[in-house]
C-alpha cells in the first residue's frame, strides 16, 4: 500500500525559510532509513505558496489564482511517499519523523494512495498496461532523493 505523508506548511515554510544544516541532516537520515527499509517511493520539499498558483474550474472553465494563499493550515510544505504493508506501519514511520522539524511543532497528514484494484469495476487490461507503462516511465525518469528534497 502506498501512502503519502503530507508535511503541512507553517509560517516559516511560507516565509521561504530554508531548513538549517541540522534539519537537513535529520531529514537526510530519516530518508536514508526509509530507503534502507525499501519503502521510500518519493519525497520532496515545496517552495512557498507565494511562488505557486491554483487553477479553479467553474462551469468547465479554468481560472488561475496566483499565490500566496492565506490559509497556511491548508497548505503543504512537502511530501514523502512510502510503500508499506499497512496504515499502522505507515503511522509508525510518521512517528519517527525528525522531531526538530518545525522547531518541534510540525503537523503531518497521512493519506493512502488509490490503486487501480481499489475501484469496483477493476482495471481493464488496457488500464493495467497504461498504469504499468506510467510506472516504468516514472521509475526510469526518477532521480535519487537528496536531503534538500
Amino acid at each position: 500500500m502506498r501512502f503519502l505523508i503530507l508535511r503541512k506548511a507553517d509560517a516559516s515554510t511560507e516565509a521561504g525559510e530554508v531548513p538549517d544544516a541540522a534539519l537537513l541532516a535529520a531529514m537526510g537520515k530519516y530518508n536514508e532509513e526509509l530507503m534502507k527499509a525499501g519503502i521510500l517511493v518519493a519525497g520532496e520539499g515545496l517552495h512557498p505558496s507565494a511562488q505557486g498558483a491554483r487553477v479553479k474550474f467553474s462551469g468547465g472553465q479554468p481560472r488561475v489564482l496566483d499565490g500566496p494563499f492565506a490559509e497556511t493550515k491548508e497548505l503543504i510544505a512537502g511530501f514523502t511517499m512510502i510503500d508499506v504493508r499497512s496504515k499502522e506501519e505507515a503511522i509508525e514511520w510518521l512517528k519517527r519523523w525528525p522531531s526538530i522539524d518545525g522547531r518541534g511543532e510540525v503537523e503531518l497528514e497521512l493519506r493512502r494512495v488509490y490503486e487501480l484494484s481499489d475501484f469496483d469495476t477493476g482495471p481493464t487490461p488496457e488500464q493495467k498496461d497504461a498504469n504499468a507503462r506510467m510506472r516504468d516511465h516514472l521509475q526510469q525518469a526518477g532521480k535519487p532523493l537528496t536531503p534538500q528534497g
